[in-house]
């Protein structure tokens, strides 16, 4: 599903405009990735917490050409699902 699915799908669901969901569903991303940026924890109970992780430098390949690089040191996004998500998906 893309966002513009999704944003069909809530639209659909709420009764509520595509342009409203839309503009609320970019805030909510806006805010989320604020919040990821300064290094916080975004909590959603039932779904599932978004935190900060640390990806260290390291060797990596080239998937198309197998050739080796270096990777650089960076931060990325992790998910862990919560209880409810667990629950659907069981």
């Amino acid at each position: 599903m893309n966002k513009a699915e999704l944003v069909a799908a809530v639209s659909e669901r709420s009764g509520l405009p595509s342009a409203q969901v839309r503009s609320t569903l970019d805030t909510v991303i806006d805010v989320v990735s604020g919040v990821l940026a300064s290094g916080e924890e975004v909590r959603l109970v039932g779904f599932g917490s978004f935190s900060v992780g640390f990806r260290p430098a390291g060797p990596a390949r080239n998937p198309r050409t197998g050739e080796a690089v270096r990777r650089a040191a960076a931060r990325t996004v992790r998910f862990r699902p919560g209880e409810g998500l667990r629950r659907v998906l069981n």
